[in-house]
């Protein structure tokens, strides 16, 4: 299993809802959670399969920028 960490533009509990439904629906992913008490506001995707690009992809459909690190 792999954990991916992206910097991103989700800063509130309203931004989780609207991305969650994206998240879910991406075929592999295991478990996700964004820390909006990070400055970077991070969000951990932990997947057997899916590659950064993929997720990443995902979120900036959902609305919101994503950055690896």
């Amino acid at each position: 299993m792999k954990t991916y960490k992206f910097k991103t533009t989700i800063n509130c509990g309203s931004c989780v809802r609207a991305v969650t439904p994206h998240l879910n629906k991406l075929e592999g992913v295991q478990d996700w959670k964004v820390d909006t008490d990070n400055p970077d506001k991070i969000l951990e995707v932990s997947t057997e399969n899916l590659d950064a690009q993929t997720i990443k992809g995902t979120v900036e459909k959902a609305g919101f920028k994503a950055e690896q690190v």
